[in-house]
Protein backbone atom coordinates (compact mmCIF):
# COMPACT_ATOMS: atom_id res chain seq x y z
CA UNK A 1 0.00 0.00 0.00
CA UNK A 2 1.41 3.36 -0.90
CA UNK A 3 2.21 5.75 2.05
CA UNK A 4 0.22 8.15 2.83
CA UNK A 5 0.93 11.75 0.70
CA UNK A 6 1.10 15.36 3.17
CA UNK A 7 2.61 17.29 0.10
CA UNK A 8 -0.32 18.92 -0.47
CA UNK A 9 -1.75 19.97 3.19
CA UNK A 10 2.55 20.47 4.02
CA UNK A 11 2.90 23.46 1.00
CA UNK A 12 -0.78 24.24 0.96
CA UNK A 13 -2.85 23.33 3.40
CA UNK A 14 -3.68 26.85 4.94
CA UNK A 15 -3.69 28.64 1.55
CA UNK A 16 -5.75 26.09 -0.80
CA UNK A 17 -7.11 23.41 1.82
CA UNK A 18 -9.47 22.16 -0.77
CA UNK A 19 -6.84 21.98 -3.62
CA UNK A 20 -4.30 20.07 -0.41
CA UNK A 21 -7.10 17.81 0.07
CA UNK A 22 -7.84 16.75 -3.56
CA UNK A 23 -4.12 16.21 -3.88
CA UNK A 24 -3.49 14.47 -1.11
CA UNK A 25 -6.54 12.21 -0.32
CA UNK A 26 -8.16 11.98 -4.10
CA UNK A 27 -5.48 11.95 -6.00
CA UNK A 28 -2.59 10.27 -3.74
CA UNK A 29 -5.11 8.63 -1.40
CA UNK A 30 -7.82 6.91 -3.51
CA UNK A 31 -6.41 7.01 -7.17
CA UNK A 32 -2.78 6.03 -6.31
CA UNK A 33 -3.69 3.47 -3.95
CA UNK A 34 -6.30 1.16 -6.50
CA UNK A 35 -3.11 -0.83 -6.62
CA UNK A 36 -5.32 -3.85 -7.76
CA UNK A 37 -6.17 -2.17 -11.21
CA UNK A 38 -2.73 -0.62 -11.87
CA UNK A 39 0.80 -0.92 -9.97
CA UNK A 40 2.55 1.94 -8.69
CA UNK A 41 5.48 1.12 -10.76
CA UNK A 42 3.37 1.29 -13.63
CA UNK A 43 1.58 4.87 -12.08
CA UNK A 44 4.79 6.30 -11.95
CA UNK A 45 5.94 4.94 -15.27
CA UNK A 46 2.71 7.15 -16.70
CA UNK A 47 3.02 9.87 -14.67
CA UNK A 48 7.00 10.47 -15.27
CA UNK A 49 6.08 10.01 -19.34
CA UNK A 50 3.08 12.29 -18.84
CA UNK A 51 4.96 15.04 -17.07
CA UNK A 52 8.31 14.96 -19.39
CA UNK A 53 5.91 15.37 -22.60
CA UNK A 54 4.05 18.25 -20.89
CA UNK A 55 7.50 19.47 -20.11
CA UNK A 56 6.26 19.91 -16.21
CA UNK A 57 9.95 19.45 -14.79
CA UNK A 58 9.43 21.00 -11.53
CA UNK A 59 6.96 18.03 -10.91
CA UNK A 60 9.14 15.49 -12.61
CA UNK A 61 11.63 16.01 -9.79
CA UNK A 62 9.27 14.68 -7.28
CA UNK A 63 7.58 11.53 -9.17
CA UNK A 64 10.84 10.28 -10.69
CA UNK A 65 12.30 10.04 -7.11
CA UNK A 66 8.83 8.16 -6.41
CA UNK A 67 9.23 6.12 -9.37
CA UNK A 68 12.67 4.97 -7.81
CA UNK A 69 10.63 4.39 -4.74
CA UNK A 70 8.17 2.05 -6.68
CA UNK A 71 10.85 0.16 -8.32
CA UNK A 72 11.55 2.12 -11.40
CA UNK A 73 15.15 1.26 -12.09
CA UNK A 74 18.37 3.49 -13.44
CA UNK A 75 18.24 0.99 -16.96
CA UNK A 76 14.13 1.66 -17.09
CA UNK A 77 14.12 5.57 -16.02
CA UNK A 78 17.20 6.01 -19.38
CA UNK A 79 15.04 3.94 -21.16
CA UNK A 80 11.70 6.06 -21.02
CA UNK A 81 13.60 9.32 -21.35
CA UNK A 82 15.11 7.71 -24.29
CA UNK A 83 11.47 6.59 -25.43
CA UNK A 84 10.40 9.99 -25.13
CA UNK A 85 12.92 11.82 -26.92
CA UNK A 86 11.37 10.59 -30.05
CA UNK A 87 7.56 11.34 -29.23
CA UNK A 88 7.86 14.26 -27.07
CA UNK A 89 11.34 16.18 -28.17
CA UNK A 90 15.05 15.56 -27.58
CA UNK A 91 15.34 18.85 -26.06
CA UNK A 92 13.06 17.62 -22.96
CA UNK A 93 15.17 14.70 -22.82
CA UNK A 94 17.98 16.69 -22.16
CA UNK A 95 16.35 18.30 -19.62
CA UNK A 96 14.81 14.79 -18.07
CA UNK A 97 18.05 13.37 -17.84
CA UNK A 98 20.11 15.59 -15.63
CA UNK A 99 17.28 14.85 -13.08
CA UNK A 100 17.24 11.22 -13.58
CA UNK A 101 21.08 11.39 -12.95
CA UNK A 102 20.64 13.69 -9.62
CA UNK A 103 18.46 10.70 -8.42
CA UNK A 104 19.59 8.02 -9.55
CA UNK A 105 23.49 8.75 -9.49
CA UNK A 106 25.72 6.69 -11.54
CA UNK A 107 23.82 3.33 -9.79
CA UNK A 108 24.09 0.42 -11.83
Amino acid sequence: MAEKQTAGHDRLGDFAPQFAELNDDVLFGEVWSRESELSPHDRSMITIAALMSAGQFEQLKSHIALGKQHGITKTEIVEIITQLAFYCGWPKAWSAFPIAKAIYGEEE
